[in-house]
Order: structure tokens, then C-alpha cells, then sequence
């Protein structure tokens, strides 16, 4: 028979063990890629967000979970918007974007896109990203978005983004790849940039031609 001490001793040496091993387990690091989502009895809202560093998820009270803050592509597709003169517009776009590490947009993340995949955040955000860009081609004449294609951008950057932002998501870059509609007004602009610029070259060539000639009969004429 062992010391009833003794028992007791090694009983209580387990339960501290024990104990140390599940206090060190629920210690969690975060990587630098990534956000670290605490939730359950945070005593910060809904959530509490950290990116970078640790922190300790008390057992049965809370939990965590991470979001990805890998880039990804949203390609979008965008036909038939209408513009101000309602003409129709196919703007195919591709827009690069990320989960944000903005304190309060992480809170945004936390909330509405905590264990969605990837694939399910890509197209919540392509349904927002369709939606600003028909509302923006909506305000703009078609010659405004061929002939200034950065301020037409910008405002797609602008607009996309502040709705983004709702959901935790930042926008890193705005690629527009083509602008056309389906009547050839574009074609046509460009056709008639080409037309003005050729015009506008032969008149040069022109008035060169004769400059020079003038030159020439003004030197004969000092000649004679």
C-alpha cells in the first residue's frame, strides 16, 4: 500500500500538469498573414480581433478562429450597364483585394465573413463590386468614361471600396481591360480621333510644304 501522502502528492502533481498543458494550449500565436478571431465571452463586442502577436482563449468561454488575409482576384464580367444616355456598356474588370487590418474594419471581417472560405468571400465581394459599377457608369456619359478613363477609375476605386469596407475588405488595385458598347459609339469616337488626327497632320504637312516653297522662291528671288 502506497503513503496515502504520496497519492495524494502525485494526484495533485497531474492535475497541475494537466492543467499548465491545457493553459498552454489555449495559448494561440497569430501569424503575420492572418487575423486572429477570439469570440464567446470577449467583453469587446462580438469579437475581439488581434493580427500579429498572441493571446490567451480561456477554455469552454471562448473560442477563436482565423481569417486569411491572402490577396485575391475578383474577375468581373460587367455587360449591358447602362450609362447616362443610356447606352450600353461592357466593362470587363479585375479587382485585386484583401481582408483589411484596420482595427475596425477587422470588427466588420469578424462579423460578417468569419468562417466563410475564400471562394465565398470572392463572390460576396464580386456581387458588391457589379452593383457600385453599374451605379457609377449610371452617372456617366460614355464619352466621359472612354476619354477619361482615370477619373472613371477613380470613381469605381471610390465607390467599390467605401462598400467593401462594410464587409472588412480593403481594395488593392482596380484594373479596368476594355470599355465597349454594343451600338459602336466607342469605335466610332475612336475612329473619328483618328480621322481629326490624320486631317490635322496633312494641314501640317501642308503649310510646311508651303513654307518651304516660299523660302526657296524668296532665296532665288535675292539670287537674281
Amino acid at each position: 500500500m502506497f503513503p496515502t501522502g504520496l497519492v495524494l502528492a502525485f494526484l495533485l502533481a497531474l492535475v497541475i500538469i494537466t492543467l499548465f498543458t491545457t493553459l498552454v494550449s489555449r495559448y494561440r500565436r497569430c501569424p503575420s498573414n492572418k487575423i486572429l478571431v477570439i469570440f464567446g465571452r470577449t467583453g469587446k463586442g462580438a469579437a475581439r480581433t488581434i493580427h500579429g502577436g498572441a493571446a490567451f482563449v480561456w477554455p469552454v468561454l471562448q473560442d477563436y478562429a482565423y481569417l486569411d488575409l491572402e490577396p485575391f482576384v475578383v474577375p468581373i464580367d460587367l455587360s449591358n450597364a447602362l450609362s447616362q444616355e443610356n447606352i450600353r456598356v461592357t466593362v470587363p474588370t479585375t479587382v485585386t483585394a484583401a481582408i483589411s487590418t484596420d482595427p475596425e474594419l477587422m470588427q466588420n471581417a469578424a462579423v460578417r465573413l468569419l468562417g466563410l472560405s475564400q471562394e465565398e468571400i470572392r463572390e460576396q465581394a464580386q456581387d458588391i463590386i457589379l452593383g457600385q459599377m453599374r451605379a457609377v457608369i449610371a452617372t456617366m456619359k460614355i464619352e466621359e468614361i472612354n476619354t477619361d478613363r482615370q477619373a472613371f477609375m477613380g470613381k469605381v476605386n471610390e465607390a467599390v471600396s467605401t462598400e467593401l469596407e462594410k464587409v472588412g475588405v480593403s481594395v488593392i488595385n482596380v484594373n479596368i481591360r476594355d470599355i465597349q458598347d454594343e451600338s459602336g459609339y466607342i469605335v466610332a469616337l475612336g475612329r473619328k480621333a483618328a480621322a481629326e488626327a490624320i486631317n490635322q497632320a496633312m494641314v501640317d504637312v501642308a503649310e510646311q510644304e508651303k513654307t518651304g516653297k516660299t523660302g526657296v522662291a524668296e532665296r532665288e528671288r535675292d539670287q537674281r
